[in-house]
């Protein structure tokens, strides 16, 4: 049975030249697990929206929505707010109330549900999710896994026969969103739920779909069962943009043709692995680690509390990054890492220890000294960056803040607009554009800044595979201009092939760092998944790339005996 039927879909928003939506046609079947991916700004969160009536965007549009064979608009409210549940993106923007118990309670206490029946649903929500040791806590003390499961488990006590989600996972660290993906797979088995997802993140939301939906420039360009995405990807290009935002398993037995059912999981890789490849060569070598002498930033023994009453956030922070080094720093939701890039770009201040920035005291610079082409933060949400009407006044303003001649303005916008890929946004309102876009976008103003240093939270979030590698090269641009990038992040992948070391903060103060190939073959669980396919098979291989060449560079040597 068609739960959703979308026929001819066509969107556009107010005044904007391209559709959003060209056309979609889809079927949704009752209990199905279906996952949307595509590169940021290819319609997903406009697509999802327009299935939940209440978040259905302004513009112009044609096509049909049917929900059960009923018109979404002809839907009674009861059905529509009740039946159709939706998670969004920021788990910040979903959260209404003071306390967990209360959250748990508003959309049962507004469908007017007698008081018993209240209770027993929260109680049981409360108690399925493991919410019961922060169920009378405040919500604004919760860390972003845990309100991405509040929100769930309030969406959930609603009793919806679907559930909606917009890239649900960008703001978890890899354990929480990991989690987070078990306990959907757990409602679709074991209720029957219908569970509709777009993600970025598909290592673990691939293998559990029944139906994959690729989504291009507004169409769908396929749908079809995860096995076989991959196969039909390759077959329209062997270097779609897609590829790379696929499953390890999937991209290394893509990267390998060999003709065998393609792998989906950790699982499934190991054993295709060992099925077709062993030999002498079985290691990455590491070569030994060497850095510029000066430094450009430093935390000794940093301390850092939000209240004089309050817990210690950061305790005894210590490290180095040195000119030209691309540092990555991971670590679970709550333990403090986007508090140590605050307190190190000046917008915290510690009550103990020594912080130093190029070579001098954060104490010692004067005004805006600190900011004015020594260090540059782009938050974690990118919304907080733009003050104007539309992306090209922002960039406009803070190169006056920067006092840029107006030639030298235009030529800086211009350039950096094709460096990321933003041209065509720069006319558009910040909020009216995709998560990765508004990504992009904040990411250009803080290069606009030049800054030697570069202070980035959570960089991918929000972006495709695609727009991953744009980013990468600019990275490496940044660094072979002696630009310092220190990078906050729970993408495992993108630490892997993105810094020159690696760093785990757990409990308020950094606990190691290495350099990538020592850091993660040593994880079980911060580390990626190429390295979890192939790590008893070969030594220190950590990404997808380094896997495949282990094992064509193994196979030639085979053969040539």
């Amino acid at each position: 049975m068609d739960l959703f039927r979308v026929e001819n879909l066509t969107f556009s928003y107010p005044q904007a030249e391209k559709k959003a939506l060209d056309g979609v046609s889809l079927t949704i079947k009752s209990g199905e697990f279906a996952v949307l991916c595509g590169q940021s700004g290819c319609g997903k969160t406009t697509l999802l929206k327009m299935l939940k009536r209440e978040l259905s965007p302004h513009g112009v549009r044609q096509g049909n929505v049917r929900y059960n064979g009923t018109e979404l608009g002809d839907l009674d409210e009861r059905s529509a707010a009740c039946e159709i549940g939706f998670v969004m993106q920021n788990p910040e923007n979903q959260v209404v109330t003071d306390k967990v118990w209360h959250e748990l309670a508003f959309g049962p206490e507004s469908m007017g549900l007698a008081t018993d029946v209240i209770r027993r649903r929260v109680g049981e929500m409360a108690s399925f999710f493991g919410i019961q040791a922060w169920f009378r806590g405040n919500t604004g003390e919760l860390s972003g896994g845990q309100k991405q499961l509040l929100n769930l488990a309030s969406v959930m006590v609603m009793q919806p026969k679907v559930l909606i989600l917009d890239e649900p996972t960008s703001q978890l660290d890899p354990i929480a969103a990991s989690d987070f993906i078990t306990t959907l797979g757990k409602l679709n088995r074991e209720l029957g739920l219908t569970i509709i997802l777009a993600e970025h993140r598909l290592e673990e939301v691939f293998p559990a779909a029944d139906k994959v939906l690729v989504m291009e420039e507004g169409k769908v360009l396929l749908c079809g069962l995860p096995r076989e995405i991959g196969r039909q990807l390759r077959a329209i290009s062997p270097k779609h943009p897609m590829l790379a935002g696929l499953p390890s398993a999937v991209r290394i037995f893509s990267g390998l043709n060999i003709d065998d059912a393609c792998p989906l999981t950790v699982k499934d890789g190991r054993r295709f692995l060992s099925a077709h490849f062993t030999g002498a060569i079985d290691r990455v070598e590491i070569p030994e680690y060497t850095h510029s002498q000066i430094i450009a930033a430093e935390m000794k023994n940093v301390w850092f509390r939000y209240g004089r009453d309050l817990p210690d956030v950061l305790r005894g922070v210590s490290f180095t990054v040195y000119q030209g080094e691309s540092f990555c720093v991971l670590g679970g939701n709550g333990t403090g890492k986007t508090t140590a890039l605050n307190v190190l770009a000046g917008l915290n201040q510690a009550y103990r220890g020594k912080i130093v920035i190029g070579g001098k005291k954060i104490k010692e610079y004067k005004g805006n000294e600190l900011y004015r082409h020594n260090i540059a933060l782009l938050p974690q949400n990118p919304q907080t960056v733009f003050l104007k009407n539309n992306v090209r006044e922002d960039f406009d303003e803070i190169c006056k803040v920067m006092e840029y001649s107006a030639a030298e303005r235009d030529a800086l916008i211009a350039e950096i607009a094709v460096q990321l890929g933003i041209a065509h946004l720069t006319d558009k309102h910040p909020y009216d554009l995709s998560g990765g876009e508004q990504q992009k976008c904040a990411l250009a103003k803080m290069l606009l800044l030049k800054p030697k240093i570069l202070l980035l939270d959570e960089p991918t979030k929000g972006i495709d595979a695609f727009a991953k590698q744009t980013l990468s090269g600019i990275l490496r641009g940044l660094k072979a201009q002696g630009i310092t990038v220190i990078i906050v992040t729970h993408d495992v992948e993108f630490a892997c092939e993105n810094s020159d070391r690696c760093a785990l903060f757990f409990d308020g103060e950094i606990v190691s760092a290495d350099t990538p190939n020592s850091f993660f073959a040593e994880n079980n669980f911060y580390t990626s998944s190429a390295n979890r396919i192939s790590r008893h098979i070969y030594k220190n291989a950590v990404t997808c790339d380094e896997v495949i060449e282990l094992c064509k560079r193994n196979y030639e040597a085979a053969h040539e005996q």
